[in-house]
């Protein structure tokens, strides 16, 4: 699908408040509220918005402690990766698992309540599959965090 400016003017919007109604958006955008709404839909359809969700506030809900885990692996076969893409995937507390480049095999961020529910997720993640290394670092001033891409 070909973005035009428009597409990225309702695409930055939704970014900041998913929830705006389609008439407030179309006023924002200078764009009439069924063509809003089409172009939407085809930016849904296209995959380009996968999702429209709430953002919570983790220290409201007593997760305070934001932990980025390197792991380390000596096991690269196929079988490995998908045991440990199995386990991180069913950890609730795992919020993204990204496979790295250079000496770190995995970067895991994860949001717990304090370095002892981190230890316990710790332990259910090494109950689960093979880790020849973990080191963990704890978040002590968010400065920027952000969902939203830039596309303007």
């Amino acid at each position: 699908m070909m973005m035009d400016s428009t597409d990225r003017r309702i695409l930055h919007h939704l970014q900041r408040e998913s929830d705006v109604s389609l008439d407030v958006l179309a006023d924002e955008i200078h764009l009439s509220r069924n063509a809003t709404w089409r172009r939407i839909k085809q930016m849904e359809k296209a995959g380009i918005i996968t999702a429209r969700v709430a953002l919570l506030d983790a220290d409201k809900l007593g997760l305070k402690l934001t932990v980025y885990i390197l792991i380390r692996t000596d096991r690269h076969t196929a079988d490995w990766a998908d045991r440990f893409a199995q386990a991180t995937r069913g950890l609730d507390e795992i919020q993204g698992v990204y496979r790295m480049t250079g000496d770190l095999d995995y970067l895991v961020r994860a949001q717990v309540a304090d370095v002892e529910a981190y230890d316990r997720l710790y332990q259910r993640l090494i109950a689960q599959v093979d880790i020849s290394d973990v080191s963990a670092s704890f978040v002590m001033e968010r400065i920027k965090e952000t969902t939203a891409l830039p596309v303007l």
